[in-house]
């Protein structure tokens, strides 16, 4: 891995076209790598709305292959720009199995890696749970919580959900992770006070840049931005709320985005993991001949 690496996140609006999504992630991809950037990180399903705020079987014809329209644009992207990208995509792996799946291209090489979404929500407004299946646990497979290898260092890519589980990054870290990336769509409900938003969002930061501070490494978060209604007319919509950011490997924030649309680009000290680690052996101290009861759902 390189000393020093140009990382960005990309934050933007999206739209029930395709096209249009899409467009505005090429744009994004494209002023970030202009300014450097050879890792970049764009929000979880950025090539359409949150389609998941209500239940419609028609809506499962947005899904695609790992191959599709979309997977190729980004493929493609990525080469010519000469970057690790890691999109997003509505996956369809075979007829009624569908996955919510973050895809890695590293420049040349094309897809090297994917991450199916393992924690699955379904709560009001956020109705997973009908799409998506959980990503295959198989490590033998490098399938679940297994980084990904690409040309500016070992991946550990979680989505959204994940975000949430203190166990997702430590497995990745111990799996060798050198950054969490995180692209994800979270807001608010529009009928919640201005209190309950902001202990939402702080919760939501704080909790990521905690995963960095336990496992000693970089954290990349990316989120969408723009009111999306609901079309079933059940629910008040989401706000996204933005708030995309980057930190060190101490939860120190080294950029933080507002609730529009902009790009993060952020060149990160890698070599700091190392000395961070040292200070803080958080690894080295781990009890793991006292942990077993986490495989279990509770202690009763």
């Amino acid at each position: 891995m390189t000393h020093a690496l140009t990382v960005a996140v990309i934050q933007q609006s999206a739209w029930p076209d395709k096209a249009q999504s899409l467009a505005e992630s090429e744009k994004g991809v494209r002023a970030a790598a202009a300014r450097g950037a050879k890792l970049v990180l764009l929000q979880e399903l950025h090539a359409t709305h949150y389609f998941c705020q209500y239940e419609d079987p028609a809506l499962f014809e947005l899904a695609e292959p790992l191959d599709g329209p979309t997977g190729q644009r980004l493929a493609s992207l990525a080469r010519e720009l000469d970057i690790v990208l890691v999109g997003s995509i509505f996956e369809k792996r075979a007829a009624g199995l569908y996955h919510n799946t973050a895809v890695v291209f590293d420049g040349a090489r094309g897809r090297v890696g994917q991450y199916r979404k393992m924690h699955i929500p379904d709560d009001p407004g956020f109705y997973e749970k009908f799409y998506f299946t959980p990503g295959d646990a198989d490590e033998q497979r490098n399938e679940g919580f297994t980084p990904i290898d690409t040309s500016v260092g070992r991946l550990g890519v979680l989505v959204c959900w994940d975000q949430w589980y203190p166990e997702a990054a430590r497995l990745m870290a111990l799996a060798g992770a050198e950054l969490l990336l995180y692209p994800t769509a979270i807001g608010w409900d529009p009928q919640d006070d201005d209190a309950e938003k902001g202990r939402q969002k702080e919760a939501w930061t704080l909790i990521q840049r905690a995963h960095g501070v336990a496992n000693g490494v970089p954290v990349l978060v990316a989120n969408r931005v723009g009111f999306e209604a609901d079309h079933s007319g059940v629910g008040a919509g989401i706000d996204f709320w933005g708030g995309s950011f980057v930190c060190g490997p101490q939860g120190e924030l080294l950029a933080h985005a507002g609730t529009e649309a902009e790009q993060l680009v952020v060149t990160l000290d890698m070599a700091k993991s190392e000395h961070t680690r040292r200070i803080w052996p958080y690894l080295r101290d781990r009890r793991v001949d006292a942990y077993g009861d986490l495989t279990r759902r509770y202690r009763d």
